[in-house]
Protein backbone atom coordinates (compact mmCIF):
# COMPACT_ATOMS: atom_id res chain seq x y z
CA UNK A 1 0.00 0.00 0.00
CA UNK A 2 2.73 2.51 1.08
CA UNK A 3 4.86 1.67 -2.55
CA UNK A 4 1.09 2.33 -4.37
CA UNK A 5 1.12 5.57 -2.60
CA UNK A 6 4.57 6.65 -3.40
CA UNK A 7 3.98 5.83 -7.04
CA UNK A 8 0.63 7.53 -7.73
CA UNK A 9 2.58 10.57 -6.00
CA UNK A 10 5.27 10.61 -8.65
CA UNK A 11 2.39 10.50 -11.36
CA UNK A 12 2.51 13.89 -13.10
CA UNK A 13 -1.08 15.85 -13.29
CA UNK A 14 -2.76 15.03 -16.80
CA UNK A 15 -3.29 18.78 -19.04
CA UNK A 16 -5.86 19.87 -19.88
CA UNK A 17 -5.38 22.12 -23.03
CA UNK A 18 -7.25 25.56 -23.16
CA UNK A 19 -9.91 25.76 -25.04
CA UNK A 20 -9.77 28.68 -27.59
CA UNK A 21 -11.90 28.14 -30.47
CA UNK A 22 -14.95 29.86 -28.77
CA UNK A 23 -15.86 33.13 -30.20
CA UNK A 24 -14.42 35.84 -27.53
CA UNK A 25 -16.97 38.52 -27.70
CA UNK A 26 -20.72 37.31 -28.19
CA UNK A 27 -22.65 40.33 -28.07
CA UNK A 28 -22.28 44.03 -27.82
CA UNK A 29 -24.23 46.45 -26.20
CA UNK A 30 -24.81 50.38 -26.88
CA UNK A 31 -26.85 52.45 -24.32
CA UNK A 32 -27.92 56.08 -24.16
CA UNK A 33 -25.89 58.66 -22.17
CA UNK A 34 -27.82 61.40 -22.32
CA UNK A 35 -30.99 62.76 -23.02
CA UNK A 36 -34.53 61.65 -22.30
CA UNK A 37 -33.27 57.86 -23.02
CA UNK A 38 -30.47 58.16 -21.08
CA UNK A 39 -29.82 54.41 -19.22
CA UNK A 40 -31.62 52.95 -22.16
CA UNK A 41 -29.97 50.01 -24.60
CA UNK A 42 -30.16 51.68 -27.96
CA UNK A 43 -28.99 48.26 -29.63
CA UNK A 44 -28.21 44.86 -28.33
CA UNK A 45 -26.08 43.11 -30.98
CA UNK A 46 -25.64 39.63 -31.09
CA UNK A 47 -22.28 38.82 -33.07
CA UNK A 48 -21.74 35.83 -35.19
CA UNK A 49 -18.93 33.79 -35.72
CA UNK A 50 -18.69 35.33 -39.22
CA UNK A 51 -18.62 38.80 -38.16
CA UNK A 52 -16.25 37.88 -35.17
CA UNK A 53 -13.95 36.92 -37.67
CA UNK A 54 -13.25 40.33 -38.55
CA UNK A 55 -11.13 42.97 -37.22
CA UNK A 56 -13.71 45.62 -37.05
CA UNK A 57 -16.99 45.41 -35.26
CA UNK A 58 -19.66 47.85 -36.60
CA UNK A 59 -22.26 48.78 -34.36
CA UNK A 60 -25.84 48.48 -35.87
CA UNK A 61 -27.29 51.66 -34.16
CA UNK A 62 -30.83 52.40 -35.37
CA UNK A 63 -31.66 55.30 -37.10
CA UNK A 64 -34.22 56.41 -34.65
CA UNK A 65 -35.15 55.75 -31.23
CA UNK A 66 -37.45 54.62 -30.37
CA UNK A 67 -37.26 52.69 -33.41
CA UNK A 68 -41.03 53.59 -34.24
CA UNK A 69 -40.74 56.92 -33.38
CA UNK A 70 -39.13 60.06 -35.50
CA UNK A 71 -36.01 61.19 -32.85
CA UNK A 72 -32.81 60.04 -34.72
CA UNK A 73 -30.11 59.02 -32.99
CA UNK A 74 -27.15 61.26 -34.54
CA UNK A 75 -26.77 63.89 -32.19
CA UNK A 76 -25.80 60.48 -29.42
CA UNK A 77 -23.32 58.47 -31.21
CA UNK A 78 -20.25 60.84 -30.49
CA UNK A 79 -20.90 59.56 -26.62
CA UNK A 80 -22.31 56.29 -26.03
CA UNK A 81 -21.71 53.49 -23.49
CA UNK A 82 -20.83 50.41 -24.84
CA UNK A 83 -20.33 47.20 -22.88
CA UNK A 84 -19.72 43.57 -23.93
CA UNK A 85 -20.63 39.85 -23.32
CA UNK A 86 -17.45 37.61 -24.01
CA UNK A 87 -16.42 34.00 -22.94
CA UNK A 88 -14.73 33.31 -19.98
CA UNK A 89 -10.85 34.25 -19.30
CA UNK A 90 -10.75 36.64 -22.24
CA UNK A 91 -9.87 39.81 -21.74
CA UNK A 92 -10.07 43.44 -23.62
CA UNK A 93 -7.99 46.36 -23.48
CA UNK A 94 -8.34 49.14 -22.63
CA UNK A 95 -11.75 48.48 -20.95
CA UNK A 96 -14.89 49.60 -22.60
CA UNK A 97 -16.66 52.62 -21.50
CA UNK A 98 -18.11 55.58 -23.18
CA UNK A 99 -16.81 55.96 -26.46
CA UNK A 100 -17.22 58.00 -29.72
CA UNK A 101 -19.19 55.59 -32.39
CA UNK A 102 -18.46 57.94 -35.38
CA UNK A 103 -14.76 57.32 -34.82
CA UNK A 104 -12.63 53.62 -34.68
CA UNK A 105 -12.04 53.04 -31.10
CA UNK A 106 -8.84 50.39 -31.24
CA UNK A 107 -8.76 47.32 -28.42
CA UNK A 108 -6.64 44.44 -27.43
CA UNK A 109 -8.27 41.36 -27.60
CA UNK A 110 -6.39 38.50 -25.80
CA UNK A 111 -7.60 34.67 -25.64
CA UNK A 112 -7.21 32.60 -22.62
CA UNK A 113 -3.66 30.89 -24.40
CA UNK A 114 -2.10 34.28 -24.48
CA UNK A 115 -3.01 34.91 -28.11
CA UNK A 116 -4.13 38.50 -29.03
CA UNK A 117 -5.09 40.54 -31.64
CA UNK A 118 -6.36 44.17 -32.27
CA UNK A 119 -10.04 44.58 -33.18
CA UNK A 120 -11.49 47.82 -33.84
CA UNK A 121 -15.48 48.98 -31.94
CA UNK A 122 -17.13 51.54 -34.04
CA UNK A 123 -20.93 52.29 -34.81
CA UNK A 124 -23.36 52.76 -38.04
CA UNK A 125 -26.52 54.20 -37.79
CA UNK A 126 -28.50 51.50 -39.11
CA UNK A 127 -32.06 51.75 -41.11
CA UNK A 128 -34.79 49.44 -40.30
CA UNK A 129 -35.16 45.98 -42.47
CA UNK A 130 -38.75 45.50 -41.06
CA UNK A 131 -41.26 45.26 -43.45
CA UNK A 132 -44.47 43.65 -42.34
CA UNK A 133 -48.13 44.30 -42.26
CA UNK A 134 -49.50 44.69 -38.56
CA UNK A 135 -52.88 45.65 -39.01
CA UNK A 136 -55.01 46.24 -41.94
CA UNK A 137 -59.09 46.91 -42.46
CA UNK A 138 -61.39 48.48 -45.34
CA UNK A 139 -62.99 51.42 -43.95
CA UNK A 140 -66.49 50.82 -46.00
CA UNK A 141 -67.27 48.17 -45.40
CA UNK A 142 -65.55 47.53 -42.33
CA UNK A 143 -64.11 44.93 -42.34
CA UNK A 144 -60.65 43.95 -40.39
CA UNK A 145 -57.82 41.82 -42.28
CA UNK A 146 -56.45 38.74 -40.41
CA UNK A 147 -53.12 38.51 -41.09
CA UNK A 148 -51.19 35.29 -41.82
CA UNK A 149 -47.79 35.71 -41.67
CA UNK A 150 -46.54 32.41 -42.53
CA UNK A 151 -48.22 32.73 -45.64
CA UNK A 152 -48.35 36.15 -46.25
CA UNK A 153 -51.78 36.31 -46.89
CA UNK A 154 -54.79 38.83 -45.31
CA UNK A 155 -58.09 37.68 -44.92
CA UNK A 156 -60.82 39.46 -45.61
CA UNK A 157 -63.94 37.73 -43.92
CA UNK A 158 -66.55 39.59 -45.86
CA UNK A 159 -69.66 38.63 -48.05
CA UNK A 160 -70.20 42.26 -49.09
CA UNK A 161 -69.23 44.16 -52.74
CA UNK A 162 -65.74 44.85 -52.10
CA UNK A 163 -65.01 46.13 -55.59
CA UNK A 164 -63.94 49.45 -54.94
CA UNK A 165 -62.70 50.07 -50.94
CA UNK A 166 -60.17 52.25 -49.19
CA UNK A 167 -58.33 50.63 -46.28
CA UNK A 168 -56.47 51.86 -42.90
CA UNK A 169 -52.95 49.62 -42.49
CA UNK A 170 -50.08 49.76 -40.06
CA UNK A 171 -47.37 48.90 -41.31
CA UNK A 172 -43.53 48.42 -39.59
CA UNK A 173 -41.68 51.71 -38.59
CA UNK A 174 -40.96 53.99 -41.48
CA UNK A 175 -41.81 51.52 -44.01
CA UNK A 176 -44.28 52.10 -47.05
CA UNK A 177 -46.26 50.12 -48.73
CA UNK A 178 -47.44 50.26 -52.56
CA UNK A 179 -49.89 50.42 -53.89
CA UNK A 180 -51.21 52.79 -50.68
CA UNK A 181 -54.76 51.19 -50.28
CA UNK A 182 -55.33 54.43 -47.71
CA UNK A 183 -55.70 56.20 -50.77
CA UNK A 184 -56.35 54.17 -53.81
CA UNK A 185 -59.58 52.36 -53.78
CA UNK A 186 -59.18 48.71 -54.77
CA UNK A 187 -61.27 45.55 -55.81
CA UNK A 188 -60.88 43.32 -52.97
CA UNK A 189 -63.26 40.94 -54.81
CA UNK A 190 -60.06 39.73 -56.78
CA UNK A 191 -56.96 39.05 -54.82
CA UNK A 192 -54.92 42.01 -54.15
CA UNK A 193 -51.27 42.45 -53.87
CA UNK A 194 -49.33 45.01 -51.80
CA UNK A 195 -45.89 45.17 -51.16
CA UNK A 196 -44.25 46.57 -47.97
CA UNK A 197 -40.60 47.92 -48.23
CA UNK A 198 -38.68 48.49 -45.33
CA UNK A 199 -37.16 51.73 -44.40
CA UNK A 200 -33.45 50.94 -46.01
CA UNK A 201 -35.10 50.49 -49.02
CA UNK A 202 -34.08 47.13 -50.12
CA UNK A 203 -36.06 44.50 -48.15
CA UNK A 204 -39.67 44.11 -48.90
CA UNK A 205 -42.28 41.71 -48.55
CA UNK A 206 -45.82 40.67 -50.79
CA UNK A 207 -48.72 40.05 -48.79
CA UNK A 208 -51.72 38.86 -50.85
CA UNK A 209 -54.77 40.09 -49.48
CA UNK A 210 -57.94 37.56 -50.46
CA UNK A 211 -61.64 37.60 -49.39
CA UNK A 212 -62.01 34.39 -47.49
CA UNK A 213 -62.49 33.01 -44.35
CA UNK A 214 -58.88 31.37 -42.99
CA UNK A 215 -59.59 27.92 -41.26
CA UNK A 216 -59.23 27.84 -37.03
CA UNK A 217 -57.54 25.05 -34.95
CA UNK A 218 -60.49 22.89 -33.38
CA UNK A 219 -59.40 24.63 -30.17
CA UNK A 220 -57.82 27.30 -28.52
CA UNK A 221 -54.45 28.81 -30.24
CA UNK A 222 -52.15 28.17 -32.51
CA UNK A 223 -49.21 27.32 -30.01
CA UNK A 224 -46.59 28.18 -33.23
CA UNK A 225 -48.07 31.65 -33.37
CA UNK A 226 -47.18 32.76 -29.87
CA UNK A 227 -44.75 35.53 -29.79
CA UNK A 228 -44.01 38.88 -28.42
CA UNK A 229 -45.21 41.98 -29.62
CA UNK A 230 -42.96 44.17 -27.06
CA UNK A 231 -40.84 45.27 -23.96
CA UNK A 232 -41.39 49.13 -23.07
CA UNK A 233 -39.87 51.01 -20.23
CA UNK A 234 -43.11 52.86 -19.01
CA UNK A 235 -41.23 55.36 -17.51
CA UNK A 236 -38.89 56.87 -20.34
CA UNK A 237 -41.04 55.74 -23.34
CA UNK A 238 -44.60 56.28 -21.93
CA UNK A 239 -43.67 59.26 -19.76
CA UNK A 240 -45.23 57.73 -16.68
CA UNK A 241 -44.06 58.73 -13.46
CA UNK A 242 -43.57 56.20 -11.12
CA UNK A 243 -45.05 56.98 -8.03
CA UNK A 244 -46.52 54.73 -5.11
CA UNK A 245 -50.05 55.82 -6.03
CA UNK A 246 -49.69 53.89 -8.91
CA UNK A 247 -52.78 51.68 -9.29
CA UNK A 248 -52.52 50.42 -13.12
CA UNK A 249 -55.52 48.57 -14.73
CA UNK A 250 -55.42 47.46 -18.92
CA UNK A 251 -58.22 47.29 -21.38
CA UNK A 252 -57.84 46.55 -25.29
CA UNK A 253 -60.45 47.83 -27.64
CA UNK A 254 -59.80 48.34 -31.78
CA UNK A 255 -56.19 48.77 -32.31
CA UNK A 256 -55.61 50.28 -28.93
CA UNK A 257 -54.24 48.82 -25.37
CA UNK A 258 -55.65 51.64 -22.68
CA UNK A 259 -53.94 52.10 -19.77
CA UNK A 260 -55.48 53.14 -16.46
CA UNK A 261 -53.35 54.62 -13.47
CA UNK A 262 -56.33 54.54 -11.02
CA UNK A 263 -54.77 57.74 -9.99
CA UNK A 264 -57.75 60.12 -11.04
CA UNK A 265 -56.30 60.84 -14.38
CA UNK A 266 -57.98 60.42 -17.69
CA UNK A 267 -57.05 57.09 -19.05
CA UNK A 268 -54.43 56.85 -22.12
CA UNK A 269 -53.77 54.65 -24.98
CA UNK A 270 -50.80 52.87 -27.03
CA UNK A 271 -51.28 50.98 -30.55
CA UNK A 272 -51.56 47.17 -29.13
CA UNK A 273 -49.47 46.23 -31.86
CA UNK A 274 -46.36 48.34 -31.42
CA UNK A 275 -46.94 50.26 -27.95
CA UNK A 276 -46.82 53.63 -29.42
CA UNK A 277 -48.36 56.16 -26.92
CA UNK A 278 -51.28 57.65 -29.35
CA UNK A 279 -53.31 59.48 -27.16
CA UNK A 280 -55.93 59.82 -24.34
CA UNK A 281 -59.14 58.19 -24.40
CA UNK A 282 -62.92 60.63 -24.31
CA UNK A 283 -63.84 59.56 -20.77
CA UNK A 284 -67.08 61.21 -20.76
CA UNK A 285 -68.75 61.10 -17.90
CA UNK A 286 -67.18 58.68 -16.39
CA UNK A 287 -64.24 58.43 -13.85
CA UNK A 288 -61.61 55.78 -13.92
CA UNK A 289 -60.18 54.13 -10.52
CA UNK A 290 -60.48 51.11 -13.20
CA UNK A 291 -60.19 49.52 -16.77
CA UNK A 292 -60.66 46.16 -18.05
CA UNK A 293 -62.56 44.84 -21.98
CA UNK A 294 -64.52 42.20 -22.51
CA UNK A 295 -64.35 39.29 -25.20
CA UNK A 296 -67.04 41.60 -27.69
CA UNK A 297 -64.32 44.81 -28.12
CA UNK A 298 -65.91 46.59 -25.30
CA UNK A 299 -63.98 48.63 -22.35
CA UNK A 300 -65.22 48.95 -19.03
CA UNK A 301 -64.63 52.01 -17.08
CA UNK A 302 -65.16 51.94 -13.42
CA UNK A 303 -65.50 54.75 -10.43
CA UNK A 304 -63.77 53.64 -6.66
CA UNK A 305 -67.26 54.00 -4.40
CA UNK A 306 -66.81 53.38 -0.80
CA UNK A 307 -69.55 51.10 1.36
CA UNK A 308 -72.65 52.65 0.96
CA UNK A 309 -71.82 55.23 -2.11
CA UNK A 310 -72.76 54.44 -6.39
CA UNK A 311 -70.87 52.31 -7.80
CA UNK A 312 -71.09 52.86 -11.73
CA UNK A 313 -69.57 50.76 -14.90
CA UNK A 314 -69.26 52.65 -18.26
CA UNK A 315 -68.97 51.21 -21.50
CA UNK A 316 -67.65 52.43 -24.99
CA UNK A 317 -66.11 50.40 -28.25
CA UNK A 318 -63.85 53.72 -28.91
CA UNK A 319 -60.96 55.10 -27.62
CA UNK A 320 -62.86 58.39 -29.02
CA UNK A 321 -66.71 58.09 -28.34
CA UNK A 322 -67.83 59.05 -24.99
CA UNK A 323 -68.40 55.71 -22.76
CA UNK A 324 -72.24 55.36 -21.69
CA UNK A 325 -73.64 54.08 -18.63
CA UNK A 326 -73.67 50.29 -18.83
CA UNK A 327 -74.97 49.61 -15.18
CA UNK A 328 -74.80 51.54 -11.33
CA UNK A 329 -75.89 50.21 -8.17
CA UNK A 330 -74.97 51.25 -4.28
CA UNK A 331 -72.27 49.20 -2.77
CA UNK A 332 -73.94 47.30 0.00
CA UNK A 333 -71.10 45.76 1.27
CA UNK A 334 -69.10 47.86 4.33
CA UNK A 335 -65.75 47.35 2.18
CA UNK A 336 -64.63 49.39 -1.00
CA UNK A 337 -64.38 48.22 -4.30
CA UNK A 338 -63.26 49.62 -7.86
CA UNK A 339 -59.60 49.25 -8.24
CA UNK A 340 -59.71 45.52 -9.13
CA UNK A 341 -62.46 44.72 -11.44
CA UNK A 342 -62.58 41.52 -14.89
CA UNK A 343 -64.88 40.12 -16.59
CA UNK A 344 -65.12 37.15 -19.06
CA UNK A 345 -67.66 36.75 -21.67
CA UNK A 346 -69.29 39.62 -24.21
CA UNK A 347 -71.26 42.10 -22.24
CA UNK A 348 -73.40 42.71 -25.33
CA UNK A 349 -74.85 38.68 -24.38
CA UNK A 350 -73.52 37.00 -21.47
CA UNK A 351 -70.56 37.88 -19.34
CA UNK A 352 -69.30 37.62 -15.71
CA UNK A 353 -67.96 40.51 -14.12
CA UNK A 354 -66.03 40.52 -10.60
CA UNK A 355 -65.44 43.57 -8.71
CA UNK A 356 -63.29 42.26 -5.94
CA UNK A 357 -63.93 44.08 -2.45
CA UNK A 358 -60.59 45.83 -1.10
CA UNK A 359 -59.76 45.55 2.38
CA UNK A 360 -58.90 49.03 4.10
CA UNK A 361 -55.58 49.47 5.52
CA UNK A 362 -54.85 49.13 8.99
CA UNK A 363 -58.51 48.38 10.22
CA UNK A 364 -59.83 44.90 7.87
CA UNK A 365 -58.82 42.50 5.39
CA UNK A 366 -61.51 41.72 3.03
CA UNK A 367 -62.55 37.76 1.39
CA UNK A 368 -65.71 39.33 -0.51
CA UNK A 369 -66.59 40.11 -4.37
CA UNK A 370 -69.08 41.80 -5.87
CA UNK A 371 -70.13 39.71 -8.65
CA UNK A 372 -72.82 40.78 -11.86
CA UNK A 373 -74.29 38.26 -14.65
CA UNK A 374 -74.82 39.68 -18.10
CA UNK A 375 -77.74 37.84 -19.45
CA UNK A 376 -78.74 38.75 -23.14
CA UNK A 377 -76.94 42.23 -22.90
CA UNK A 378 -78.51 43.02 -19.32
CA UNK A 379 -76.77 43.94 -15.78
CA UNK A 380 -77.94 41.43 -13.01
CA UNK A 381 -78.49 42.69 -9.84
CA UNK A 382 -75.47 42.58 -8.05
CA UNK A 383 -74.11 39.61 -5.20
CA UNK A 384 -72.07 40.12 -2.82
CA UNK A 385 -70.47 37.10 -2.19
CA UNK A 386 -67.68 35.67 0.52
CA UNK A 387 -65.51 33.40 -2.03
CA UNK A 388 -62.72 32.67 0.28
CA UNK A 389 -63.88 33.47 4.13
CA UNK A 390 -64.66 29.92 4.65
CA UNK A 391 -60.95 28.30 3.49
CA UNK A 392 -58.88 30.98 5.26
CA UNK A 393 -58.28 33.38 2.80
CA UNK A 394 -58.35 37.18 2.78
CA UNK A 395 -56.76 40.41 0.94
CA UNK A 396 -55.92 43.68 1.73
CA UNK A 397 -56.32 47.00 0.07
CA UNK A 398 -55.36 48.03 -3.09
CA UNK A 399 -53.14 48.30 -5.15
CA UNK A 400 -50.62 45.80 -4.02
CA UNK A 401 -52.37 43.61 -1.13
CA UNK A 402 -55.65 43.20 -2.96
CA UNK A 403 -56.01 40.44 -5.71
CA UNK A 404 -57.73 40.61 -9.05
CA UNK A 405 -60.61 37.37 -8.20
CA UNK A 406 -61.67 36.22 -11.55
CA UNK A 407 -64.38 33.81 -12.95
CA UNK A 408 -63.99 30.64 -14.53
CA UNK A 409 -66.45 31.23 -17.23
CA UNK A 410 -69.95 32.54 -17.55
CA UNK A 411 -71.62 29.79 -16.39
CA UNK A 412 -73.68 31.12 -13.00
CA UNK A 413 -72.25 27.78 -10.92
CA UNK A 414 -68.47 27.72 -12.38
CA UNK A 415 -65.52 28.43 -9.34
CA UNK A 416 -62.84 31.47 -9.16
CA UNK A 417 -59.45 32.48 -9.13
CA UNK A 418 -57.40 33.68 -6.57
CA UNK A 419 -53.66 34.90 -5.91
CA UNK A 420 -51.92 37.30 -3.80
CA UNK A 421 -49.08 38.56 -1.74
CA UNK A 422 -48.40 36.68 1.87
CA UNK A 423 -50.18 33.50 0.25
CA UNK A 424 -48.14 32.94 -2.50
CA UNK A 425 -50.67 29.82 -3.96
CA UNK A 426 -52.50 29.87 -7.05
CA UNK A 427 -56.07 28.66 -5.97
CA UNK A 428 -59.04 27.86 -7.85
CA UNK A 429 -62.45 27.81 -5.33
CA UNK A 430 -65.53 25.99 -6.68
CA UNK A 431 -68.61 27.99 -6.18
CA UNK A 432 -69.39 27.21 -2.59
CA UNK A 433 -66.01 28.70 -1.79
CA UNK A 434 -64.55 25.78 -1.23
CA UNK A 435 -60.55 25.06 -2.31
CA UNK A 436 -60.38 22.64 -5.58
CA UNK A 437 -57.03 22.95 -6.37
CA UNK A 438 -54.11 25.07 -4.82
CA UNK A 439 -51.09 25.85 -6.78
CA UNK A 440 -47.33 26.47 -5.05
CA UNK A 441 -46.89 30.00 -6.67
CA UNK A 442 -43.63 32.90 -6.23
CA UNK A 443 -41.84 33.14 -2.83
CA UNK A 444 -42.58 36.17 -0.54
CA UNK A 445 -39.92 38.29 -2.77
CA UNK A 446 -43.15 38.56 -5.06
CA UNK A 447 -46.58 39.85 -5.74
CA UNK A 448 -48.57 37.46 -7.78
CA UNK A 449 -52.31 38.90 -7.61
CA UNK A 450 -52.72 40.13 -11.11
CA UNK A 451 -55.53 37.72 -12.70
CA UNK A 452 -57.27 37.46 -15.55
CA UNK A 453 -59.46 34.73 -17.26
CA UNK A 454 -61.06 35.05 -21.48
CA UNK A 455 -62.55 32.28 -23.65
CA UNK A 456 -61.06 32.04 -27.00
CA UNK A 457 -61.91 29.60 -29.74
CA UNK A 458 -63.70 27.18 -27.79
CA UNK A 459 -61.20 27.18 -25.13
CA UNK A 460 -60.28 29.06 -21.93
CA UNK A 461 -57.25 30.68 -20.43
CA UNK A 462 -56.07 32.20 -17.30
CA UNK A 463 -53.54 34.61 -16.91
CA UNK A 464 -51.32 35.26 -13.67
CA UNK A 465 -48.67 38.63 -13.83
CA UNK A 466 -46.13 38.52 -11.00
CA UNK A 467 -44.61 42.14 -9.97
CA UNK A 468 -41.07 41.44 -7.66
CA UNK A 469 -41.29 43.70 -4.48
CA UNK A 470 -37.43 44.38 -4.87
CA UNK A 471 -36.70 44.71 -8.37
CA UNK A 472 -33.53 46.77 -6.54
CA UNK A 473 -32.38 42.50 -5.73
CA UNK A 474 -32.32 41.85 -9.43
CA UNK A 475 -35.82 40.41 -9.07
CA UNK A 476 -37.60 40.63 -12.75
CA UNK A 477 -40.92 40.29 -13.85
CA UNK A 478 -42.82 37.11 -14.25
CA UNK A 479 -45.99 36.10 -16.77
CA UNK A 480 -47.77 32.87 -17.09
CA UNK A 481 -50.69 31.84 -19.23
CA UNK A 482 -52.53 28.57 -18.54
CA UNK A 483 -55.12 26.70 -20.71
CA UNK A 484 -57.86 26.06 -18.31
CA UNK A 485 -60.11 24.60 -20.33
CA UNK A 486 -59.26 20.89 -18.81
CA UNK A 487 -59.17 22.02 -15.24
CA UNK A 488 -56.99 18.52 -14.81
CA UNK A 489 -54.34 20.04 -16.55
CA UNK A 490 -54.23 22.91 -13.66
CA UNK A 491 -52.07 20.86 -11.59
CA UNK A 492 -48.15 20.85 -9.70
CA UNK A 493 -47.12 24.78 -8.92
CA UNK A 494 -47.57 28.02 -11.23
CA UNK A 495 -44.16 27.14 -12.82
CA UNK A 496 -44.00 23.66 -14.12
CA UNK A 497 -48.35 23.44 -14.64
CA UNK A 498 -49.24 20.99 -17.61
CA UNK A 499 -51.79 23.91 -18.49
CA UNK A 500 -48.79 26.39 -18.71
CA UNK A 501 -48.60 27.61 -22.48
CA UNK A 502 -46.61 30.65 -21.58
CA UNK A 503 -43.96 30.94 -19.69
CA UNK A 504 -41.46 34.09 -18.54
CA UNK A 505 -39.79 34.39 -14.94
CA UNK A 506 -37.43 36.92 -16.58
CA UNK A 507 -39.35 39.95 -18.48
CA UNK A 508 -37.37 43.26 -18.65
CA UNK A 509 -37.33 45.61 -15.17
CA UNK A 510 -36.72 49.20 -16.30
CA UNK A 511 -36.48 50.60 -12.65
CA UNK A 512 -34.79 49.34 -9.80
CA UNK A 513 -36.16 51.44 -6.76
CA UNK A 514 -38.80 49.13 -5.08
CA UNK A 515 -42.01 52.08 -4.78
CA UNK A 516 -45.09 50.34 -5.43
CA UNK A 517 -45.83 46.41 -6.26
CA UNK A 518 -48.94 47.61 -8.41
CA UNK A 519 -49.43 46.27 -12.20
CA UNK A 520 -52.43 44.59 -14.16
CA UNK A 521 -52.49 41.81 -16.82
CA UNK A 522 -54.67 41.26 -19.39
CA UNK A 523 -56.20 38.67 -21.57
CA UNK A 524 -57.59 40.67 -25.03
CA UNK A 525 -58.83 38.05 -27.34
CA UNK A 526 -59.52 40.58 -30.86
CA UNK A 527 -63.39 41.57 -32.16
CA UNK A 528 -62.49 39.44 -35.41
CA UNK A 529 -62.17 35.74 -32.92
CA UNK A 530 -58.73 35.37 -34.63
CA UNK A 531 -55.64 37.03 -32.23
CA UNK A 532 -55.59 36.60 -28.63
CA UNK A 533 -53.36 39.59 -27.24
CA UNK A 534 -51.47 39.16 -23.74
CA UNK A 535 -50.28 42.38 -21.77
CA UNK A 536 -48.78 42.92 -18.49
CA UNK A 537 -47.63 45.94 -16.77
CA UNK A 538 -45.40 45.80 -13.72
CA UNK A 539 -45.22 49.10 -12.29
CA UNK A 540 -42.41 48.47 -10.09
CA UNK A 541 -40.09 47.55 -12.90
CA UNK A 542 -41.95 49.99 -14.99
CA UNK A 543 -41.99 47.34 -17.46
CA UNK A 544 -45.07 47.47 -20.41
CA UNK A 545 -45.24 43.73 -22.14
CA UNK A 546 -47.33 42.56 -24.80
CA UNK A 547 -47.14 38.95 -26.54
CA UNK A 548 -50.06 37.77 -29.57
CA UNK A 549 -50.81 34.44 -30.66
CA UNK A 550 -53.43 33.33 -33.32
CA UNK A 551 -55.69 30.10 -33.93
CA UNK A 552 -55.21 29.81 -37.46
CA UNK A 553 -54.50 26.64 -39.19
CA UNK A 554 -51.65 26.66 -40.63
Amino acid sequence: MGLALMLAACQDPEYVSIDTTRQGITSLTATFTEGQYAESDAVVWNITPEDYAKDRFVIPVPWFFPVDSDNPTEDFMSSMKVTAVMNNNYILAPTLGTLDLNKENWFTLTAPDGSSRQICITGERTKSDACEMITFSLVEPAVTGIINSADNTISLISAEDLSSCLANFQVSAHATISPDPSTTPLNYNEPVELTVTAHNGTTSRTYTVVKSIPPKVKQGINKESLKPLFNIDATAILEIPLVATNAPSLGAIGNSLVICMGDGTTPFYVNRVTGTREGVINLGSATAASITSDEGDHLLIANHAEGGQTFEIYTTSSVTDAPTLFTSFTNSSSLPMGYEMKVIGNIATNATIVVTNEGVSGVTNSSTITRIRVVDGVAQSPEVIDIAGAAGHSWGPSPVNATNVVAESVDANSGYFLSYYSDNQLIYFDNSGSIVTALAGADGNNNPNNLDTKQFNNARYLALGVVPHFPQWGLTPQIYVYDITDMSQFSGDVFTAPALILSNNSLPSYDTQGICASGDVLLAPSADGYNLYIYFYDNNCASVNGYVADCIDD
